[in-house]
């Protein structure tokens, strides 16, 4: 018997979520009343050495039901953000690698999670086009900043942390107070903006946007105080280093610069490839500030020296998109988060890739959509998530079914009410409708993402469950 656990809520998504590896994910009928969690794992790979010496080897943070978009470690290393697809963001306690926190107040996927410098307060962004002020220690909602038009992409807090920055597609940066979450200022920008940043000791907001192009604004009076211009794509990355005197951007257009924000000159021109794959989606700044990363398109991690501008080593890391890249606080290791739906940790003097020992269990593991009798069972193998040193951190494995926000225990759990409310037949005609159409189309009020189910069989399996779930109701 499975112990009691927290389920979810599929009110916002109805989703297969991808294909781990062929034939892993089995359906099973259970004829028993089971006590199980609708989860689909997502896992953040840490190494030793990030945040503090004493802290264990490996950390798998395991929890989130969909790619993790961001991460962001707290000032005194006890505690990490993540931010996922999955409509959440996360805290964890770091050295004991339990979930602290669930933050779910969003409602579309979450793009972007900072602490405050002082660690007490989170900064969280969405899809939804919001932002929210969290309170650390209660995990409450602190302030929901409204007005963005667009998805919000990024956010910033000020040094002092006194203020936030929000960078939105709608093409507007905005400035808020942390302690009311009250708005500051709007600030216009050509084009929609990917990234933001506090530069010159906080005192000017650096906002990077598809047009290629980094608009510099003093926060005290709102002015624009110059444009650095030369990337000839959108911007994709910015790191602010040196006090914020220095700013390091990524493009599309293959190249990393850095800037010296006085000057608003760029220092450096680093070419990551001549070719189309070389676009850079990711970059990385050293504690130091003398190296730097680039990754993207084409897979590959490229250290710079930046005092030369000469390649210090390449690493092939993944077969698809590199997203994110980050240095280890010691800047011996290198995390890159990837579209082959893995995260992993590389030694950069050896070009080793650090893995997840194999996990000990290597039978089949259970995870169930719900708690009725006849509910479907799926199953993880665990053998096909071990790692070792050759493979990839997986953000799976994936797995069929209802999942989505949860909320509460699952002697609790319902269905949401627009799933079971709707009036419908549940066959291959419906359920294609419902991913093909669009679930805010189908069901009104989801936010459920567009997915298929080609496997005939699985497809069966997950109509006589749909059709189960809505007769019972009736």
């Amino acid at each position: 018997m499975i112990d009691p656990c927290d389920l979810h809520d599929p009110k916002s998504r109805l989703a297969k979520t991808g294909n781990f590896h062929q034939n892993i994910v089995m359906p099973i009928q259970v004829s028993l009343p089971i006590q199980a969690r609708a989860i689909a794992l997502a896992s953040i790979l840490f190494l030793t050495g990030m945040v503090g010496a004493s802290l264990p080897l490996r950390a798998d943070l395991i929890g989130h039901g969909g790619m993790v978009r961001a991460v962001d470690v707290s000032p005194d290393g006890a505690l990490v953000i993540t931010a996922s697809f999955d409509f959440t963001a996360r805290i964890w306690d770091f050295g004991t690698q339990a979930e602290v926190a669930v933050l779910d107040a969003h409602e579309g996927p979450v793009t972007g999670a900072v602490f405050s410098p002082d660690g007490k307060r989170a900064i969280t962004t969405s899809d939804d086009k919001t932002a929210i002020i969290w309170d650390v220690a209660t995990a409450k909602v602190l302030h929901r900043l409204t007005g963005h038009g667009h998805k919000v992409m990024a956010a910033s807090v000020s040094e002092d942390g006194t203020l936030a920055a929000t960078g939105s597609w709608d093409k507007t940066v905005r400035l808020w107070d942390m302690a009311t979450g009250a708005p500051v200022a709007v600030i216009e920008q050509p084009s929609p903006v990917n990234d933001v940043a506090f530069v010159r000791g906080g005192e000017w907001i650096a906002a990077g946007g598809h047009d290629g192009k980094v608009s510099l604004w003093s926060i005290a009076d709102g002015s624009l105080q110059g444009t650095l211009e030369g990337h000839l794509q959108g911007i994709t990355k910015m790191v602010a280093a040196s006090g914020g005197e220095r700013l390091l951007t990524a493009s599309i257009d293959r190249t990393l610069r850095l800037w010296d924000i006085a000057r608003r000159d760029a220092l450096k021109v680093l070419y990551h490839s001549d070719t189309r794959a070389g676009q850079v989606f990711a970059a990385a700044l050293s504690p130091d500030g003398a190296r730097a990363l680039s990754a993207g398109r084409d897979g590959r991690l490229v250290e710079w020296d930046l005092a030369s501008g000469e390649i210090v080593r390449t690493v092939p890391v993944h077969d698809k998109i590199v997203w994110a890249t980050r240095y280890t606080p010691n800047g011996q290791f290198a995390l890159t988060a990837s579209a082959d739906e893995s995260t992993a940790v590389w030694h950069l003097e050896t070009g080793d890739r650090i893995g997840l020992r194999a996990e000990d269990n290597k039978g089949p593991q259970p995870w169930l959509t719900s708690e009725h009798p006849g509910a479907h069972l799926f199953t993880k193998c665990a053998n096909c998530h071990a790692l070792d040193a050759r493979s990839a951190s997986r953000s799976g494995p994936h797995f069929e079914g209802l999942w989505g926000r949860r909320v509460g225990a699952v002697q609790g759990y319902k269905y949401s009410g627009a799933l079971l409310n709707k009036s419908f037949t549940w066959n291959e005609k419906t359920l294609f409708d419902l991913f093909d159409k669009g679930p805010d189309k189908f069901l009104p009020g989801t936010k459920m993402p567009v997915q298929r189910v080609p496997d005939k069989d699985q497809l069966a399996n997950l109509v006589d469950y749909l059709r189960v779930l809505t007769t019972e109701k009736r």
